[in-house]
């Protein structure tokens, strides 16, 4: 399984979320596109994540970089969101992992962001040139417990993660190539990406770049921004379709096995590169990770199949995180400090203490005992709470975070409007302790509370839904 947990350091502080200090631009061109871009990084708040924006269009449309998003892994990692596309998201995604970078909005003037090197490095040198702040928030993390993995049979590929102290990634490459034959990566911790990793270009095999050009695709490569292995017999007229395609004088082979103008960064540059791929690809989850990747054969369809299967993961545990409190402690409210700002009492008062409020957030609860009224009646042979009631001290706890808005509580009521996606997920019984938490979903306007509830019994959810009140003001003997 995969536990939902903050990320602690040595000294049990807990990392902090962080964006870029200013705003940087780049301009290129797309590698599958061939159009002039530019691409700014901007600062985002806490809690955003990563994020495209497309000010070339209409409305300047977001698109989250958001595994669920991806539409299409041919020679890149495509997002489509509401008909509008970002091609080849990997290459920056990757830089903004690598420098631990977790909330930062990217502004492009067209679907693909540049292809520069064919690696992340010149994102990386951006994002450093913007400098990098710590925010307020805390940053959170999945903490891998369980070995969680993914194949595709037909092409032989599988990725898996499996516990460690860390993020870590090893990547296995093997094209059955004599000029590429069998490579391997290994990043033992992020901070060794820009280093080891990020300047590893992309690459393609001789066969590919000739199909690629028959369908008018690649159109922003060169040389510079892709390592190409020649797998096959070079003849002069696909050396002259090269020849016009990357707009050189002249084309030829290296010893290694490669077309010049060109150095190999690394000898194992291309097992690298699948693995600043990886790292990229799995951004898309939307949280950091904490474990370690093994990927056998990687590509883009494989690493989005994992990401969408880790995503799927994360959601579950997003939704039964269950908060950790120390009940021993002295609540914030009492029940008689309740009692003095919600008009209900004995047997419909249903909330015992407040543990925590803040202006877009309340946790209360409840012991649950046999002494319940309802209990006499519901299921007496096999005592269960009520789900409506479950509800209803959900409503008494949003009924506090409400009126803690208004001066004078007591002199105001909240009145239900709407109650939506209710999912009872567990039985309540006499012996429980329940958790309630209440959080905004939007600010408060005219008197609206509009909040997101989970109950939660013996460290599972039991109990969510979707309220929305109206905070209304009554004469004090209304409430009598």
């Amino acid at each position: 399984m995969i536990n939902w947990k903050k990320n602690n350091t040595m000294s049990n502080q807990a990392a902090k979320q962080r964006t870029i200090a200013n705003e940087v631009s780049l301009r290129g061109v797309g590698l599958h596109t061939g159009k002039e871009v530019t691409m700014t990084f901007k600062p985002a708040p806490e809690n955003f994540g990563y994020a495209f924006k497309r000010i070339d269009l209409e409305g300047q449309p977001v698109i989250e970089a958001d595994a669920n998003y991806v539409v299409n892994t041919q020679r890149g990692t495509n997002l489509e969101k509401n008909g509008v596309k970002i091609q080849t998201s990997e290459h920056v995604l990757a830089a903004l992992v690598g420098l631990e970078v977790d909330n930062v909005l990217i502004e492009l003037d067209a679907s693909e962001p540049p292809i520069m090197d064919g690696s992340s490095k010149f994102f990386i040198q951006a994002i450093k040139e913007a400098g990098v702040v710590e925010q307020k928030a805390d940053r959170e993390e999945f903490i891998v417990t369980d070995v969680i993995s993914y194949s595709d049979e037909e092409t032989g590929s599988e990725i898996t993660i499996i516990p460690a102290d860390e993020y870590q990634v090893t990547t296995m490459v093997d094209f059955g190539t004599k000029v590429l034959g069998t490579q391997n990566a290994t990043l033992k911790k992020l901070s060794d990406f820009e280093s080891e990793i990020s300047n590893a270009r992309t690459f393609s095999f001789l066969h590919e770049i000739e199909t690629l050009l028959e369908h008018g695709l690649i159109k922003g490569g060169d040389l510079n921004n892709a390592i190409v292995y020649v797998d096959k017999e070079l003849s002069q007229e696909t050396m002259e379709k090269l020849r016009v395609a990357f707009k050189k004088d002249s084309i030829s082979v290296k010893p290694n096995g490669i077309l010049d103008n060109l150095t190999l960064h690394h000898p194992n540059e291309a097992a690298r590169h699948k693995l600043l791929d990886v790292i990229g690809d799995l951004a898309l989850v939307g949280c950091r990770i904490r474990g370690k990747v093994i990927a056998n054969k990687p590509g883009h369809y494989v690493n989005t199949q994992f990401a969408k299967k880790l995503s799927k993961i994360i959601k579950i545990e997003r939704r039964n995180k269950v908060p950790k409190y120390d009940l021993n402690q002295p609540p914030l409210m009492d029940i008689n400090q309740i009692m003095n700002i919600l008009p209900h009492r004995f047997p419909f008062l249903l909330v015992d203490r407040i543990i925590e409020l803040s202006s877009n957030h309340v946790v209360g609860m409840k012991n649950v005992t046999m002494n319940e009224p309802f209990f006499q009646g519901h299921f007496p042979g096999a005592p269960i709470m009520p789900g409506v009631l479950q509800v209803e001290a959900l409503a008494q706890t949003g009924g506090i975070l409400a009126l803690s808005t208004v001066p004078d509580p007591e002199n105001y009521l909240t009145y239900f409007m709407k109650i939506d996606n209710v999912k009872f997920k567990q039985q309540v019984i006499p012996g429980d302790t329940l958790i309630f938490k209440m959080e905004l979903i939007s600010p408060i306007r005219r008197g609206i509370c509009h909040m997101q509830a989970y109950a939660y019994a013996n460290g599972k959810l039991a109990t969510e839904a979707e309220l929305m009140a109206q905070i209304v003001k009554v004469k004090d003997e209304t409430k009598e």
